[in-house]
């Protein structure tokens, strides 16, 4: 087999993961580094976090032996109509001693391609936000959702810590309990997990306190930071309110899904995002929603996103084995 080696990043927007690969599937290096989106962070903060992890994944590599290489990143279609961000990435790409061209892809692709070398089927991620996408050819062809968190990401990270928030206000307007999940959100929010005394030393309990500190906190943050409370609820399914968020998240990830998966394709259907491949209630209330409404194809989770990308910039290179096999090689199976 040949000694080509390829590059797979995986850049998001709290990491930028690197991987040089040769054909034979032998890991010659890995790097790791800050986020690297160019939207989230700018050209010059995101060129320099994509250095530093080239940099590590080439440290006893010769950049000449490099072939090819793949970048996996949220919004790819912005980079490339942005010229001030792709020279950025240029510049940073030859930087590191490269001289092999490169292709950018979406995130959505790289997850769908982490999890099966089928080239047509479904990718549904749910993570801070959330998105469906069709792949046609290892292409991305009708996506659904992933409208950001203030007009759509329904199910998502975000969507269940908002809505986690909106309920404990519920409760705390009712004077109702705010039940475990909401004791750990104001824990989390506030500080403690009592509802505020009255004015002036009383000792009854003046809800409308603690729904102001907990407005001022969270209001006072990015919205997007909501989604870190996701875990909360995910860790206290016992409780009623967080159950109903969960099998309702559950429910709309799968709805979004249908928008764009036929009831009887059979084709593989992967599901990527830290929601969907984690141990958790959500991953396995979707898995099994899945399950029942495509009984005959495959469900596998997201795996490795540099390694995929490896896996596409190696895959149209002369001397690639079969897509098949070269995954096989390239992509370690997830559990």
């Amino acid at each position: 087999m040949s000694g080509s080696v390829v590059l797979g990043l995986d850049i998001g927007g709290t990491s930028t993961r690197a991987l040089a690969v040769t054909l034979d599937g032998d890991r010659l290096g890995t790097g790791r580094a800050g986020g690297g989106n160019p939207t989230s962070h700018g050209p010059a903060h995101a060129a320099d976090q994509l250095l530093i992890a080239l940099r590590q994944a080439l440290t006893d590599i010769d950049p000449t032996r490099v072939r090819a290489g793949v970048i996996g990143l949220a919004g790819a279609g912005r980079l490339r109509a942005d010229p001030a961000a792709r020279a950025a990435v240029d510049h940073a790409w030859t930087a590191a001693g490269l001289r092999c061209p490169y292709a950018v892809h979406s995130d959505a692709l790289i997850a769908y391609a982490s999890g099966t070398a089928n080239p047509d089927g479904t990718i549904l991620i749910a993570g801070t936000g959330a998105v469906a996408a069709q792949v046609r050819d290892l292409r991305l062809d009708r996506v659904a959702d992933g409208h950001g968190w203030l007009l759509g990401d329904a199910g998502s990270g975000f969507w269940l810590g908002r809505q986690a928030v909106r309920r404990l206000l519920t409760a705390l307007d009712t004077g109702t309990d705010p039940g475990d999940l909401g004791r750990r959100l104001l824990t989390e929010l506030t500080g403690s997990a009592e509802v505020a005394c009255g004015p002036a030393g009383a000792l009854a309990p003046h809800p409308r306190a603690t729904v102001d500190t907990l407005i001022q906190t969270v209001t006072r943050r990015p919205p997007v930071e909501l989604a870190r409370l996701a875990p909360l609820v995910l860790d206290t399914a016992a409780d009623p309110t967080a159950a109903a968020l969960i099998a309702e998240a559950a429910a709309l990830l799968i709805a979004t899904l249908g928008r764009i998966r036929p009831p009887d394709d059979v084709q593989a259907l992967v599901l990527g995002g830290g929601l969907l491949t984690g141990d958790n209630p959500l991953a396995a209330s979707v898995y099994a929603q899945a399950r029942r409404r495509w009984p005959h194809a495959p469900i596998v989770p997201a795996g490795d996103g540099a390694a995929a990308a490896a896996w596409l910039a190696a895959r149209d290179l002369p001397e690639a084995t079969d897509p098949t096999t070269l995954h096989a090689r390239l992509v370690p199976p997830t559990p």
